[in-house]
């Protein structure tokens, strides 16, 4: 593969540092403890790790509220840990993507603690900043996705702030050319350390309607949440003008033109508007824009051949030579393995859960303890640390509960995660799924990982290839991917019991093996699939 294209149907795997692994015995993971399990990551055959923010910040936000971009937080080590970080992934054949927060900075940074001073100071317009209505009411009805006004009274200008997030967030001005310059120039100085990409948190939201226009009202059967509770007040409006607007595909282009000068290094964007696969399409519009850019669309509680199909269907119509990447959990959604699971989750669903999503057209987002089939815990209001779940409970228990530490040794105190009470509880029901567990049963949920990664690798239409969906029912699957001279027909059964599907020229098809997937066999036309069953076959 081109070096300057290793990230085409790359798989990725997202790190949480605060739960990967603990080396200093304080209960928070760090990037000591990143490195010592790289290693493990590298024995899953990913691609890249995309690590969660690891910056200087009062973690009010849990590191996505940056108090300075340039600064590793002393919670998670030193710069000299960061380099030795990228020094030891290179040599493993890791790349390393970095998340960027570049539409809003935690309240504490010294940018916004000199701009809320006054009106005249030098970054008095660098964060969106308004005066109140005559009756001294917010500029407009804008929300914050964790809950209530987006608008922040501050006394000193008696003006409002913007914050779409926590009112510790404050957002950005970029229509201010300063703010772009400097966020740009912290960009650049990751670039100097030697990352291989950025995950672009976010993205939809740098840019804010200069005319403070109110957002409509959206109808209630319209109300469907992508990344946040859909009981929450959000999702009433259509956000038309406090994110995705046009000025963003100009600021893209500009950070494009300055990772371009640094070959190799990939951008991805996270996406949230109110459409996000035709915006995950403009944005990846072309050769001057974003790489690639994934969105909610898989993140939801939406489980079902067609739902897939009909997504994935929508993106492929409109993206052209965009590229994407595809995601079936994160750390703001509940675990699939719950969420899509339910009660049906078993080992076998969790290895075609994963195998579906790495043969799916695009690259791959793979969330730490996706390979485990880690479930959801379900964490007491006592023991939540997360502000979105605090605000929102008991309806919306937040994200605490995808977040919890990673489970290495099932007998060892903590699960072998720390020394020390973990910030977050583990789950007794982990245990039985730890690495250790795992690494010692040829049929586990790992070991079909690190299997189907490696040979997904050895065959470049599961790859790189094109998509095309053709006939699939209500449980199963079915499409063909096409690289060049090679055709390669993939099901899957999203059910836990038998199923089958009619192929046409079925005696065209030789079966695949070597996947180590739950089975499937082609016999007399017909794909028959054991529970959760995973078929792929080539064109004779």
């Amino acid at each position: 593969m081109n070096q300057l294209s290793w990230w085409r149907g790359a798989v990725i795997y997202q790190v949480y540092p605060r739960s990967l692994m603990d080396s200093n015995g304080d209960g928070v993971g760090d990037l000591q403890g990143i490195i010592s399990k790289l290693d493990y990551i590298a024995s899953l055959n990913v691609d890249a790790i995309w690590i969660s923010p690891f910056f200087k910040s009062p973690m009010k936000d849990f590191g996505y509220d940056i108090s300075d971009y340039r600064a590793i937080d002393p919670l998670f080590g030193t710069m000299s840990d960061f380099e030795q970080l990228i020094d030891k992934a290179h040599e493993l054949n890791i790349k390393v993507i970095i998340d960027q927060v570049l539409s809003h900075t935690s309240d504490q940074h010294r940018w916004f603690i000199e701009s809320r001073q006054d009106r005249v100071n030098p970054k008095q317009d660098w964060y969106v900043w308004a005066d109140p209505k005559e009756d001294g009411t917010a500029p407009n009805n804008w929300l914050a996705i964790f809950g209530g006004c987006a608008w922040e009274w501050e006394p000193r200008r008696q003006q409002y702030y913007l914050h779409n997030f926590l009112t510790s967030q404050p957002d950005l001005n970029f229509h201010n050319s300063d703010v772009r310059a400097a966020v740009l120039d912290n960009v650049k100085f990751w670039l100097d350390k030697g990352v291989d990409g950025f995950r672009l948190d976010a993205i939809t939201f740098c840019y804010h309607d200069e005319l403070l226009r109110d957002n409509p009202a959206k109808p209630k059967d319209k109300r469907q949440g992508r990344g946040f509770s859909e009981d929450n007040p959000y999702a009433y409006q259509y956000h038309y003008y406090n994110n995705t607007r046009p000025q963003t595909v100009g600021f893209i282009e500009a950070l494009r033109g300055l990772v371009d000068r640094y070959p190799g290094v990939v951008t991805l964007g996270e996406v949230s508007s109110e459409d996000s696969l035709a915006t995950m399409a403009e944005y990846t519009q072309g050769e001057g824009r974003l790489h690639m850019a994934y969105s909610f669309e898989l993140l939801t509680d939406d489980f079902s051949p067609r739902y897939i199909r009909e997504t994935v269907e929508a993106l492929e119509h409109s993206i052209g030579d965009g590229w994407p990447c595809w995601a079936i959990g994160n750390h703001d959604v509940q675990r699939v393995a719950s969420r899509w699971g339910k009660a049906h989750f078993n080992a076998d669903m969790g290895k075609m859960l994963n195998a579906m999503l790495c043969s799916l057209r695009g690259s791959v987002c793979s969330y730490q303890g996706e390979e485990l089939g880690l479930t959801e815990v379900d964490i007491s209001f006592e023991q939540l640390q997360d502000p979105f779940g605090i605000a929102f409970w008991p309806m919306f228990k937040g994200r605490d509960g995808c977040r919890t530490p990673m489970p290495w040794i099932q007998e060892a105190s903590q699960a072998g995660f720390s020394d020390s009470e973990a910030w977050l509880p583990i789950a007794p029901s982990h245990l039985s799924l730890a690495v250790d567990v795992q690494d010692s049963d040829q049929n586990s949920i790992l070991s079909s990982y690190r299997k189907m990664l490696a040979w997904r690798g050895q065959y470049p239409a599961l790859v790189n290839g094109d998509i095309k969906f053709i006939q699939s029912t209500e449980n199963v699957l079915l499409f063909e991917r096409r690289y060049q001279d090679s055709v390669i027909l993939v099901g899957f059964n999203f059910t836990n019991s038998p199923a089958s599907i009619h192929v046409e020229a079925g005696e065209r098809w030789a079966v695949i093996e070597g996947h180590d997937l739950p089975k499937a066999v082609l016999s007399d036309g017909k794909i028959q699939f054991s529970p959760f069953g995973c078929f792929y076959a080539e064109l004779r």
